[in-house]
């Protein structure tokens, strides 16, 4: 699917309840979640022994940390929309958000997006953008939520 567009609210808002995109796949191998682990000081064994996690884990794999999946959100983003004449994107909040299954080592995951609400307050865009990570071959997303981005149109 191609990237979507937007260069004001009005195109923003023309979206509504519509399918915005989805990102390419990308891989979580283990060097990543090695690396997230030493940014965010979380090395439990379930994500970095991957000895440990042959034996004792339940996935038989390492598997990637719930809030690593999350933090892949703006990169994956960035491949489904491209909204131009702002002077500034700030993200607001999360909203129903859940974890739905754990990305095993070496899966590759997506982006699927929707507008799920769309409001203009005072000159600022907010955008509530339904998402799904999803996990390749498998029916349940890996996380799905709410994601709210204030757009600061010039």
């Amino acid at each position: 699917m191609e990237k979507l567009i937007v260069n004001s609210y009005e195109e923003f808002a023309s979206h509504l309840g519509e399918k915005l995109g989805e990102s390419e796949w990308l891989l979580v191998d283990q060097e990543r979640i090695n690396l997230f682990a030493d940014a965010t000081l979380d090395h439990q064994w379930i994500h970095v022994d991957t000895e440990r996690a042959k034996v004792e884990s339940p996935y038989k794999s390492t598997i990637a940390h719930g809030y690593l999946t999350l933090s892949l959100l703006p990169y994956l983003w960035e491949q489904v929309i491209e909204v131009n004449n702002i002077k500034m994107l700030v993200n607001y909040g999360m909203d129903k958000m859940r974890f739905g299954q754990a990305v095993v080592t070496g899966s590759r995951v997506r982006l699927v997006a929707s507008l799920h609400n769309i409001q203009n307050l005072r000159g600022i865009c907010k955008a509530e953008v339904a998402f799904k990570i999803e996990i390749e071959n498998q029916r349940k997303p890996a996380l799905e939520g709410i994601a709210s981005f204030l757009y600061y149109f010039q």
